[in-house]
């Protein structure tokens, strides 16, 4: 496919519009935060802003480099109910804590976690349990509707006018996909999904070019195509399972830390750790399992900045200082305790008390998921953080962790639909040193202890 790959990755904090080359090198980039309106008629997604920017920033990339194709990728449990005119209620931030009040209902016809590997979460996390909630709520705006559209499948008709479905975001924590069977789940049935579910294609499909209207906006050539497009942790995996042999696991960090275990079966998923089957690209389910990592982090070391060396997590360990979950109450398998920091610190230590929490945390959740063989390749947020990954392969010294080059894991992975399957050399990953901390499998035993 000739010319660059534009993405337009949509994370729950940030919204990106990253050019990359045939070969997966990133040519240019553009951000801007990602806002929720605070309603009415519930807090939801400000996807006017979001397109705006989008086009804007095609203008702008377009004028350095030539987009040869566009694709989406975004975070799970979100999407929208369309009309032929676009959306016919705001798409719902997953974060409202409203949907709840429909709980009652929803579990009279929620299928079981056996059938689903999609654990119970709260607000709309589910994406069938907001869904439920919208059109117990809003039964005529729903009843309008010509399609239920998932966040990238929704982009992607606005790019191209064309609606689809795609298996990781319905097999996203979503309740609506069985993923060893490989089809949709009764809960679907249940709620006249057919009705409203666009046809299912592949992440790499190309559904169309861009709308005279995108073209007139930004200067793209007619001719530029629009592609599926798929849930950015699966995006994230892309690369690896073209050039990785299993087993082996991603770590992929950003708001969420999510932990993708490739080659491991998913009998050992336990919904009490949110634990779940994603969906990969080609259908087949992945173990995972996932906290709010980066939001976490971010709680902890409360606005500090840069990263921590080996000297600074010294000092927390021998102060015995300690971060205990859980800091975002929206996932993970401690959404029962409330975040503590406990202990003397020094307020210049807490990005060291951050990292030590993170690397604890990914650590016992790999041991939990049963991720125990392979390497693990830490992309995202966490693989610039060298304290982190050196601290997580000091914890883990029979798995090689290995840390990606940049923060464009998901973007990167995303452009790779537009030559899927055939996309070459994987991403480049540097082995990351075991980092040399007194103390720190004591540490560890103290930690897990407070857990108990």
């Amino acid at each position: 496919m000739p010319g660059a790959v534009a993405v337009l990755d949509i994370g729950k904090t940030n919204v990106k519009l990253a050019l990359f080359a045939p070969g997966g090198a990133l040519l240019w980039e553009r951000a801007t935060p990602n806002l929720v309106l605070p309603g009415p008629p519930y807090p939801h997604a400000d996807v006017e802003a979001i397109w705006a920017f989008a086009l804007g920033a095609l203008r702008e990339g377009a004028a350095a480099h030539p987009i040869g194709a566009i694709v989406t990728t975004t975070h799970g449990s979100a999407g929208g109910f369309v009309d032929g005119d676009g959306l016919v209620l705001p798409v719902l931030d997953y974060e409202f804590a409203g949907v709840d009040d429909n709980d009652g209902p929803y579990a009279k016809i929620r299928p079981p976690y056996a059938s689903t590997l999609s654990p119970s979460l709260p607000g709309g996390l589910n994406q069938g349990r907001q869904i439920a909630w919208q059109m117990a709520r809003f039964p005529g705006a729903c009843g309008r509707a010509k399609h239920y559209l998932t966040y990238p499948q929704y982009w992607s008709w606005r790019l191209s006018g064309v609606a689809a479905a795609e298996v990781t975001m319905l097999g996203a924590h979503s309740d609506l996909w069985e993923p060893r069977a490989g089809r949709y789940s009764s809960l679907a049935a249940a709620l006249d999904l057919p009705r409203l579910l666009a046809p299912l294609r592949n992440a790499w499909d190309a559904l169309g070019r861009i709308t005279p209207e995108v073209a007139a906006k930004t200067g793209l050539a007619p001719q530029t195509l629009v592609l599926n497009g798929a849930h950015d942790s699966n995006a994230s995996l892309l690369p690896h399972l073209a050039a990785r042999a299993p087993p082996f696991t991603v770590v992929s960090t950003g708001t969420w830390v999510v932990l993708m275990a490739v080659g491991l079966g998913v009998e050992r998923l336990n919904e009490a750790d949110d634990m779940l089957a994603n969906v990969d690209v080609e259908g087949r389910p992945v173990a995972c399992a996932r906290y709010m990592g980066g939001r976490e982090y971010g709680e902890i070391a409360a606005g500090a900045r840069g990263n921590p060396d080996a000297a600074s997590l010294a000092r927390v360990i021998a102060s015995g200082a300690m971060a205990l979950p859980c800091f975002a109450p929206q996932g993970g398998p401690f959404t029962a305790r409330k975040g503590e920091l406990r202990g003397d610190f020094a307020p210049g230590d807490r990005p060291a008390l951050a990292t030590l929490y993170s690397a604890l945390m990914i650590d016992l959740m790999l041991t939990r998921l049963g991720a125990t063989q392979g390497d693990l390749a830490v992309e995202g947020s966490f693989a610039a953080n060298p304290a982190l990954c050196g601290a997580l392969a000091a914890l883990r010294p029979a798995q090689r962790v290995l840390a990606g080059g940049d923060s464009a894991g998901a973007a990167r992975g995303a452009s790779l639909l537009a030559r899927w399957p055939q996309i070459g050399a994987g991403p480049g990953y540097v082995e990351a040193p075991a980092l040399a901390v007194p103390g720190l499998d004591a540490y560890r035993s103290a930690w897990t202890r407070q857990l108990l």
